[in-house]
């Protein structure tokens, strides 16, 4: 007589436990062995037993919200056990589009005036002004083909890769993901074709000529083939 297969593997971690789902098989059947699995007393609940965290992989299948809450019903269910995250092959349309942004280079032709905030996902290039008192903002690079003399901040939402390149660097202050530096009591002596970036050494911001910049990147390139 042939074995039956699991649909459900859980193995236990020094976090917690791991929960295995089968990705070829039907919601319903997967459901039918999770609740068999988690029939046995040892996942029952006593009132003083500590919560134990569990992760889910998916593998390559797709939930969806609903199927979640039935999922973490039956986990939760009398027992000690929470579901702390779930990982998934499967990408969702929302997820590529969000990647697409990061990736894409906005173009905008305009000035942004003191007072005004301009925020852009992924790259942006600004053929205009940043005047003092203004801030352009974006996920990932941006370059200026024009005056910067307000703020501006890269990498907003964590890329520490980002960088600031503007054909005319004056700013007030400069960001790049955590990062900041100030220029109020500082003067920045070659003002023409500027880029700022973070350096791997020091991890503080610091400015080269545009045309250095990419030096600068084939050279973290290089490091990080060496040390892997």
């Amino acid at each position: 007589m042939s074995q039956v297969k699991s649909l459900v593997t859980i193995k236990g971690t020094k976090d917690g436990l791991i929960f295995l789902f089968d990705d070829r098989c039907s919601f319903e059947q997967l459901i039918d062995d999770l609740r068999e699995k988690l029939s046995s007393d040892y996942y029952k609940s006593e009132k003083d037993d500590p919560i134990v965290y569990v992760q889910i992989d998916l593998g390559n299948r797709f939930l969806t919200e609903a199927d979640r809450e039935i999922i973490e019903s039956i986990i939760t269910s009398n027992s000690h056990l929470r579901v702390h995250h779930y990982h998934s092959n499967v990408m969702t349309v929302e997820k590529a589009k969000e990647m697409q942004e990061e990736v894409q280079t906005a173009t905008l032709t305009r000035m942004i005036r003191s007072g005004q905030i301009v925020k852009m996902k992924g790259n942006v290039l600004l053929i205009g002004d940043v005047n003092p008192g203004g801030c352009l903002m974006a996920t990932g690079n941006i370059y200026i083909i024009g005056e910067l003399k307000g703020k501006a901040h890269a990498g907003y939402e964590g890329k520490t890769s980002a960088f600031i390149c503007a054909s005319y660097m004056s700013p007030t202050s400069l960001h790049i993901h955590e990062q900041m530096i100030h220029f109020a009591d500082e003067v920045v002596e070659d003002t023409s074709m500027q880029a700022a970036y973070i350096e791997d050494d020091s991890g503080e911001i610091a400015l080269t000529k545009v045309q250095r910049l990419f030096d600068v990147e084939i050279r973290g390139l290089k490091e990080a083939e060496a040390v892997s």
